[in-house]
């Protein structure tokens, strides 16, 4: 009985005392210096859908992975009336970092929830009945701090490669024309003094253009200077060499606004098709099973 006895003391110190210390061993793996780890299956995702991260280079793309998870670390995204899912965080992600990924040390602090909506809305945020042509905003008022996504939006903006458009880039544009205290089209942030007047200029131009059915930029640009400044950024991230063909002056000055050279980047989408022998698209060197893919084939 005194054997019996000792075992199951023995087996009582293993299951509430040392067995947690080692569970908990086995999360502090899971950070690195109390930082989350980047979900590899996200890689995939990445690699199917936004093709600026498939111009970067490894180091590049362990950076942005980084500032993914710390602009997710510091920004909630609430669903109404639908479920937020992986792709969903990834892609608004990485239309967060996109636009500012020349500046390491920028943070959205005008901006802490993002509300996906199922589909387009109209001004009184409806998703149902006439008027719904709403894709994305920022709010302001009562909704000060929150932006607005239609989900079906968010992923259109990377399944077209052609069309110029990215509505969840558009927004964040938004945000970073507004950092200075009034989004008008005018990131002074960002801008360069000597470049204020020649961009106000090079504005005017292009709206003219654009109201006289000149222009292929996106006709909703007309709208007015803070309009046309988020159109014109999703015309650079999504089709910088025909911007740079078409529009030279204008995407000589984005290019100079965001630090950041975008012709130079091949914009083609990845067509994968994975298998567990393949090459991981996170570029390791490794095989898909022994790397992102390892949890599938264990």
């Amino acid at each position: 009985m005194a054997a019996i006895f000792l075992l199951l003391v023995i087996g009582a110190i293993y299951f509430f005392i040392i067995n947690p210390r080692k569970l908990q061993d086995k999360r502090a793996k899971d950070v690195i210096n109390d930082k989350p780890i980047f979900p590899p299956e996200w890689r995939i995702i990445l690699a199917e859908k936004v093709t600026f991260y498939n111009t970067l280079s490894r180091k590049e793309k362990m950076r942005f992975e980084n500032e993914m998870l710390e602009f997710l670390d510091s920004c909630r995204i609430t669903g109404i009336g639908v479920e937020v899912e992986p792709i969903d965080e990834i892609l608004i992600a990485a239309s967060a970092v996109i636009p500012i990924f020349a500046f390491p040390d920028w943070s959205y602090q005008n901006l802490y929830e993002i509300l996906l909506y199922p589909n387009a809305f109209n001004e009184k945020f409806e998703t149902s009945g006439p008027d719904r042509n709403i894709l994305g905003m920022v709010g302001n008022g009562y909704l000060k701090g929150k932006m607005i996504l239609s989900k079906p939006a968010l992923h259109q903006g990377f399944s077209n490669e052609s069309d110029k458009r990215n509505t969840a880039i558009h927004e964040f544009v938004h945000l970073i024309d507004g950092a200075d205290g009034a989004i008008d089209g005018i990131p002074k942030h960002l801008m360069d003094k000597q470049y204020l007047i020649p961009w106000l200029d090079l504005i005017n131009q292009q709206i003219e253009a654009i109201y006289a059915e000149k222009s292929d930029i996106n006709p909703y640009g007309g709208t007015n200077r803070q309009e046309f400044f988020a159109v014109a950024c999703e015309y650079f991230f999504e089709r910088p060499k025909l911007l740079e063909r078409k529009h030279p002056l204008l995407y000589q000055l984005l290019a100079q606004i965001f630090k950041h050279d975008m012709k130079m980047r091949n914009m083609h989408k990845k067509r994968l098709t994975i298998g567990r022998n393949s090459p991981c698209p996170c570029e390791s060197g490794l095989k898909f099973k022994k790397c992102c893919g390892m949890k599938h084939y264990q």
